[in-house]
């Protein structure tokens, strides 16, 4: 296996965990507690991460670490929830879809990477893909939930790019802490302030609570902002779209959901362009201008009888497939 498979499989190690967020929490956590869960889910595993890490920020890094951590976890989350509760779950996985595009877009404005035509038909065609997948008849739309629903990924696309711009100062895992800390500091007050006081918990909610803590936020975090580091931006977004293709084979393979053509479509189309978008575009261009050059260096026969009586030399003759109309 190459570097580059090597760091792209761990690091999508982290939409994978992510995909198993919606299967634990409906079946081990608390209900209608989503705010305190991401609290619950992100804070504990940075103040973890800081601790293992011992590393604190310095400098220009203090507001750095707060607004990455406000965009790919605080924020992130808090408007992934609200687009969950107001509107149906496939509207918005569907509009969590545009992480992609927000991410080309974002990458062109702060890294100056121009979008290859290649990769946003990919992003188009996953984002068709998702919505093959959860989006059902008669799905209703609310303004406030369609906001919240693209706003989402629109933060944690800046945030990804702004990670690669302003690189990464220390280990993965503080840097992570740093983040995942800021992002649960912010969460708290709002979730205190909607919730009210955290649940009572039991041993299952227990081991939920631990698995996206330590699974889905502490290892995930860690693998994501290496593989934001090592691999191009924008193909590292695509592996996002990892998560509603894994949410939907544990509904199917765990809770016995049942998948329709249509979505059995769209989760091989979502998965097709996620590996799409790891390969370089096909050198569609290289292969005619090559083609071009061999046609140059031939000549028609009318004029190799031209030019053979004129200089006494015989021409390079064309190839086959590539002979000059006389």
């Amino acid at each position: 296996m190459s570097n580059v498979a090597r760091r792209t499989a761990l690091t999508a190690i982290a939409p994978v965990s992510w995909g198993t967020t919606y299967l634990v929490t409906t079946e081990l956590l608390p209900p209608d507690r989503p705010l305190m869960s991401g609290v619950l889910r992100a804070l504990p595993a940075g103040l973890i991460a800081i601790a293992i890490g011992r590393r604190l920020p310095r400098g220009s890094w203090w507001w750095r670490a707060a607004v990455l951590g406000l965009l790919n976890i605080g924020a992130f989350f808090a408007l992934l929830f609200l687009a969950a509760y107001r509107l149906p779950g496939g509207v918005a996985a569907t509009l969590g879809a545009v992480g992609p595009l927000a991410t080309t877009g974002f990458a062109f404005a702060l890294l100056g990477e121009r979008p290859t035509r290649w990769r946003l038909v990919w992003a188009v065609a996953g984002l068709g893909g998702v919505a093959m997948m959860v989006l059902r008849p008669g799905a209703g739309f609310d303004l406030l939930g369609v906001v919240a629903g693209l706003a989402g990924p629109f933060a944690m696309s800046a945030g990804v790019v702004l990670t690669r711009r302003w690189g990464r100062p220390v280990g993965v895992v503080p840097f992570a802490g740093w983040q995942l800390t800021a992002g649960g500091l912010f969460l708290l007050p709002v979730a205190v302030l909607v919730e009210g006081a955290p649940p009572h918990v039991d041993l299952a909610a227990v081991g939920g609570y631990a698995w996206l803590s330590v699974v889905g936020a502490l290892i995930a975090y860690s693998l994501w902002f290496r593989g934001i580091g090592e691999l191009p931006v924008v193909a590292v977004s695509f592996l996002a779209l990892l998560s509603p293709v894994v949410a939907t084979a544990l509904g199917w393979i765990v809770l016995g959901q049942g998948l329709t053509a249509l979505q059995t479509v769209g989760f091989a189309v979502a998965l097709l362009s996620i590996l799409a978008a790891q390969l370089p575009a096909p050198r569609l261009n290289q292969s005619r201008t090559l083609l071009s050059q061999q046609e140059s260096s031939c000549v028609s026969p009318s004029s190799e009888q031209q030019a053979t009586s004129a200089a006494g030399s015989s021409p390079k003759p064309c190839a086959a497939g590539t002979r000059s109309q006389p």
